[in-house]
Formats: C-alpha cells, sequence, structure tokens
C-alpha cells in the first residue's frame, strides 16, 4: 500500500512523463511477462520500470546467469530500483532512446526480450521514434518487444516498425485497463 501511495505522489508531480497515476497491477505484470521464455533469455530489458511493479516478476524467474537491465529517468523510481539491491539487476539512470549506447557500454548487443511501461503516446515523436528504432536494432533475431498502452491509438506506429509481427492483448483487471503489444523481431 505504501508503494502505490508513493507512486501516486510522484505521478502527481510528473503526470507528464509517467503518463497514469497507478503503478501496474499485478495481472498486468504478470501478463506481460508470461510468454518469455526465461530458460533461454541472458539479457532482458526493462523501459520505464517506474517504481518496479513488472521489474519483481521479472527478477523472480530469471535463470541465474541472465541479467535485468531497468532504464529509469524518474530520480525517486531510480533511488526505489537501486534499493532493491539485486545481483541480476542493472538499473541505467539514461533515457530509453539511448538504450543502443548504454547496452554498449555494459558489453551487451543483443537483447532477448524488451518490456516496455513507457507512456510512449505522449512523449513526442521525435523521441518515441528514436526508441522504437533503437529498440528494434538491439533486439535478436526473433527477439520480443513487449509494450503496454492504455489505447489502440499507437498500433499503427508499432507496425511501421515491426511489420506484420504484432499481437495484440487485452487486460481489463488493471487501472485503467490496458492493452499488450507483442511485437517480435523477424528480420
Amino acid at each position: 500500500m505504501v508503494s502505490r501511495i508513493k507512486f501516486f505522489q510522484e505521478a502527481i508531480k510528473n503526470i507528464k512523463t509517467l503518463g497514469t497515476l497507478t503503478p501496474s497491477s499485478r495481472f498486468l505484470s504478470k501478463k506481460m511477462i508470461r510468454k518469455i521464455n526465461f530458460a533461454k533469455a541472458d539479457v532482458v530489458v526493462e523501459l520505464g520500470p517506474g517504481n518496479g511493479a513488472i521489474t519483481k516478476y521479472i527478477l523472480e524467474r530469471l535463470s541465474p546467469n541472465a541479467i535485468l537491465i531497468c532504464f529509469e529517468i524518474n530520480d525517486n523510481f531510480y533511488d526505489q530500483l537501486e534499493a532493491i539491491q539485486h545481483p541480476q539487476l542493472v538499473v541505467v539512470k539514461a533515457s530509453a532512446e539511448k538504450i543502443k549506447e548504454e547496452l554498449i557500454k555494459l558489453n551487451i548487443s543483443k537483447a532477448n526480450y524488451i518490456i516496455s511501461s513507457l507512456p510512449l503516446t505522449i512523449i513526442p515523436d521525435e523521441i518515441s521514434n528514436e526508441i522504437l528504432k533503437k529498440t528494434y536494432q538491439v533486439l535478436e533475431h526473433q527477439g520480443t518487444f513487449v509494450q503496454y498502452q492504455y489505447s489502440l491509438t499507437y498500433y499503427k506506429k508499432l507496425k511501421k516498425v515491426f511489420q506484420e509481427s504484432i499481437s495484440l492483448e487485452f487486460q481489463v483487471l488493471n487501472i485503467p485497463p490496458a492493452f499488450i503489444y507483442r511485437c517480435k523481431k523477424v528480420e
């Protein structure tokens, strides 16, 4: 409960960058990651993890040699993620548009999965386009990008990047209900 209150307080201060007033529900969190093959995933990246609602579920399932890299620009959320102190968690204080450069700094060239809670619809087009372009570049062949949004308005933009390899799900047990886009890199 304290975590939800802290999230709400942070959301009120930063609604233009967070895009929501509540963290992801456990139902949305679990549905976001349910198709990840954790036995084969070496590198999982999370964009905009906030207070770690999805992060904790990923960390519970990571194989012993895998790594989770979280990109968070909000100071308070960054500190909350750092406080987790999990040996497989790397928290990067950088914008998601710097994903390629930051992974290179970590000596990582490809990610198996990228999970995103970024409010893409409120991020300026030039930045969201850069995020999608670089996300696609760092995904391995057959890698998956999972993004949730509260509307279907982003479908066309994702389709430009991922062509026909997008599936859509809906999670009603979240405030507000959310659409989950699963995008596979098939080139």
